[in-house]
């Protein structure tokens, strides 16, 4: 391991705006803040939005800003990334965001029923091979209605067309209300403040021409979620670079 990887991971450790549970606290088992995380961590009764899968936490740090009346957690089993995420929000001195290091599987050990208002997933692993894995799979997105809000919302900004059109394809399926819809959301129109939040990895991306699609749904008065059994084609890049600078 590098040198300034084993640095950041010691950092880690001294940050306030970190949470790094052991796996046996929350393993079959609740973590301690588990439905206490206003209370307790934010000091508040504000909504609380979770972005999976947050690298390094350029979103929830860019909408925290945007929006301090509401507090934000990223997520992410990278500590490394998210070492840079926390010290920007640390140097900033902002009390509304945080970050926890854990698996995505664990969610339902840390989070409470409607603890959480809104949920994104930016750039994730389309995980073309292993339907189990997406973020947007009917596992996880199981997984989110037990910890959201009934009007909570899902926002999906992916630069895979493959993850886009299987995400899309099980929101028509299970018949899901999408408030947005769009394969190119630089020419929607749609480019809003939030919406413009770049990652370094999308500014990548965009750079070779890439378009980004977006998409914005609900699961309230969903039933058992069903997968789609359609083909699609994969992408036409390969996910090992898709992750390189994320």
């Amino acid at each position: 391991m590098a040198k300034n990887k084993l640095a950041k991971f010691a950092e880690m450790e001294t940050l306030d705006n970190v949470f790094q549970p052991k796996h046996d606290e929350v393993f079959r088992t609740d973590y301690k803040l588990k439905g206490k995380w206003g209370e307790q961590v934010f000091g508040n009764a504000h909504p609380i939005v979770l972005e999976v899968g947050c690298g390094k936490g350029e979103y929830a740090v860019g909408l925290g800003e945007l929006y301090p009346e509401k507090n934000f957690i990223g997520l992410d089993i990278k500590g490394a990334r998210m070492w840079t995420g926390a010290k920007i929000a640390q140097e900033k001195g902002m009390k509304n965001v945080v970050f926890l290091r854990t698996h995505a599987e664990m969610l339902e050990s840390v989070f409470a029923p409607g603890e959480i208002s809104e949920i994104w997933i930016t750039f994730p692993d389309p995980q073309m091979a292993k339907a189990r894995k997406r973020l947007t799979g009917t596992r996880f997105l199981s997984l989110y209605k037990k910890m959201l809000k009934e009007d909570g919302i899902i926002h999906l900004k992916t630069d895979s067309p493959f993850l886009y059109q299987y995400t899309a394809e099980l929101i028509r399926l299970n018949g899901l209300t999408a408030f947005v819809n769009t394969d190119d959301l630089y020419a929607s129109g749609l480019d809003d403040k939030i919406l413009g939040i770049k990652t370094f990895y999308e500014q990548q991306w965009l750079s070779r021409g890439k378009q980004i699609k977006y998409l914005k749904f609900t699961l309230s008065d969903s039933g058992e979620l069903i997968e789609p059994d359609i083909d699609i084609e994969k992408d036409d890049y390969h996910s090992e670079a898709r992750f390189m600078n994320k």
